[in-house]
């Protein structure tokens, strides 16, 4: 017992590049105050100054619920088409050895570095009635640019790095001995993605769907372009945020900007939970 203590003593007190348990949660504790809890206490403090009638008065304009809805059903469609193609596009990067394949991984990871405000230009030259895509679509009624699909297409740009990079990791790490003796078993690949693969990626790929919900509801520069700003139709609530502060009404700027902390803490709690429950289900 004794030299069990003193193995864990010993270790407790190995030299470490990092500096102790103490200083180290200290400095956690005041970086996370200062750059997240901070900025979040502050609007919160200026939207407690409205009180509850103030504050719900604001929230039930038709406008704000109009481009809540507008702002939520559009990242929801944005993160539901970026789960099936980015996890398409994960595995193909994974499993596959072609020409150009790094060159294509790394396209990936551009929405990360191209400005939101260059990324929305382009989306708007390229998806126009004149614009090389929008031309072909205007012949057959298609309208993408300065229309709710804009706004989905502008999502979908700039969130598909979050599903992608959350699930290849996952896949590549996948054992194909199970998805061999599978196969030898007589189950069919439909099968064997399934029961096998399917399971193992699921709640990566969860993740990675509230990361891009998350991104895309919060998502401001490339979207103005290509929207259309029309309100209850194709305005986003930043967008509104925006016209609020240009009006110095800054306590609606906040009481929105409080409401839309409200909804993305609600929808991220609800993929962790369910998250959570996907991994207990299949044992992981």
């Amino acid at each position: 017992m004794s030299a069990t203590i003193g193995r864990r003593q010993f270790a407790w007190r190995q030299p470490s590049i990092l500096p102790g348990f103490a200083p180290s949660l200290t400095i956690t504790l005041v970086w996370l105050g200062v750059i997240v809890v901070g900025p979040l206490a502050v609007m919160l403090w200026f939207t407690a100054g409205l009180g509850w009638h103030g504050f719900f008065s604001i929230l039930s304009r038709p406008r704000v619920l109009g481009d809540l809805w507008v702002s939520v059903w559009t990242a929801f469609a944005a993160s539901a088409v970026n789960a099936v193609f980015g996890l398409l596009v994960a595995w193909v990067l994974t499993r596959y050895e072609f020409p150009g394949r790094r060159f294509a991984d790394a396209l990936v990871d551009l929405p990360f570095a191209l400005p939101t405000a260059v990324a929305g230009i382009a989306l708007s030259t390229l998806y126009a009635p004149n614009g090389w895509i929008g031309s072909l679509l205007a012949p057959l009624g298609i309208k993408i640019a300065f229309t709710p699909a804009g706004i989905v297409v502008a999502m979908m740009f700039i969130s598909l790095p979050f599903i992608v990079r959350t699930v290849q990791p996952i896949i590549e790490d996948l054992e194909y001995e199970q998805e061999e003796a599978a196969h030898l078993m007589g189950a069919t690949g439909a099968e064997i993605f399934r029961r096998i693969i399917f399971p193992a990626i699921l709640p990566a790929l969860l993740t990675g769907f509230a990361l891009a919900f998350a991104r895309a509801l919060g998502e401001y520069g490339s979207i103005i372009f290509i929207a259309g700003n029309k309100p209850m139709v194709s305005e986003i609530l930043p967008l509104l945020i925006m016209a609020q502060l240009d009006q110095f009404d800054y306590q609606g700027a906040t009481a929105i900007g409080t409401l839309m902390l409200f909804v993305s803490f609600v929808l991220l709690l609800a993929i962790n939970l369910l998250q959570a429950w996907v991994r207990r289900r299949h044992g992981g």
